[in-house]
This record gives C-alpha cells, structure tokens and sequence, in this order.
C-alpha cells in the first residue's frame, strides 16, 4: 500500500497566512492550484512574447507540486521562515527530508516520475525560478483580495511583494503583473459579466 496520493491530499487542510487575520481562509492545495496556473500563464506569456521556450505544461506540474512537502512541514509562514539564515536554511534542509520522505511512499518505479515534481532538481533552476515568481504572485493577488475587502491586514505584505516581484527580473512576471493582477481587486460587477 502506498500513501503519497493520501499525504497529497491532505494539503487542503494546511492553512496559508497563520499569523493574519484573513477575511477568506486559503489552503495550501486551492493555493498550488492557482500557483499552477499563473507558473502556466508566465510559461505562455514568455513563449509568446519574450523569446523564451518554456513549456507551460511542465510549468503547471511543477506549480501543482510545488508545495507537497508542507504536508509535513506545515506551511512556515515568511517571517519565521527568514528570521534569521540558520532558521532559513534549516527549514530548506527540512523541506528536503520531507520531500524525500514524501516520495519514499511511492513504489520504486513512480519515484523518478515525481522527484523532479516534488524535490527541486539543479537542472530545473529556471523552471523553478518561475514557479518561484508565480508563488510570489499570488501570494500578492491573495493580498489585493484582502485589501479589497477592507482588510488592512495584508497592506505590508502587499507592497513588500510587489519589490519582490520586480526583483525577479522576469518580464513575464511584470507583464502578468500590469495585465492581469489589477482585475484582482475588482468585485464581480466591476469585472462586468
């Protein structure tokens, strides 16, 4: 019997943003989802318009995936994570003994199928490093959504990754971010059905 596909599933009940108060509670698995599909977009909107050869379907797995090991983890929450660069990198090494004990449930032969999935691989660097923006975009569009809802909660955290997103250097990222994020902060009339 293997457990990964039932770790795998309990991300929907780690919640994001411990440490605020939230107006609408978000889950690590409802977040990997819209990080799969921003991380697919970015891949897109690179091919289409900045020379680059992403593929937007790899691009998507790996944003699905990309927080599987917090079902061990939990999900730290940024200040703590970057406290200090011993608590920085202790948590990376412990994401790592997670991610390789996640997969240790999978039978020998699914393991190579998913490693590159769950545990970040050096030839991937830039795949990750768009995954990377991606997670640092909608944690943002998580921060407009609340701010929009007069939730002064999320103002600092909003801005802080708004410098954070433009220091990726990713024009992909920038072009999401001035087409796309706005919409975020508009209510179901003004997005006008």
């Amino acid at each position: 019997m293997s457990h990964f596909f039932a770790y795998l599933s309990r991300m929907k009940l780690i919640q994001r943003w411990s440490l605020m108060q939230n107006n609408r509670p978000e889950n690590v698995q409802e977040h990997s989802l819209q990080v799969a599909v921003v991380a697919h977009a970015l891949a897109v909107i690179g091919n289409r318009w900045f020379g680059r050869s992403f593929n937007p379907e790899r691009l998507a797995l790996l944003g699905i995936f990309h927080d599987a090991s917090e079902v061990f983890t939990g999900d730290m929450p940024t200040p703590a994570k970057y406290f200090s660069p011993e608590i920085r990198d202790a948590y990376r090494r412990m994401e790592s003994e997670a991610a390789h004990r996640l997969l240790a449930f999978l039978p020998e032969a699914l393991r190579t199928e998913y490693v590159g999935l769950v545990d970040p691989q050096p030839a991937d660097a830039d795949q990750w490093r768009l995954i990377k923006a991606a997670d640092s975009i909608c944690a943002y569009l998580k921060c407009l959504e609340e701010v929009s809802t007069g939730n002064r909660e999320f103002n600092r955290a909003k801005v802080t990754l708004e410098d954070k997103i433009r220091g990726f250097g990713l024009p992909e990222a920038d072009y999401f971010m001035r087409h796309f994020a706005p919409s975020f902060s508009l209510s179901l009339d003004e997005l006008g059905i």
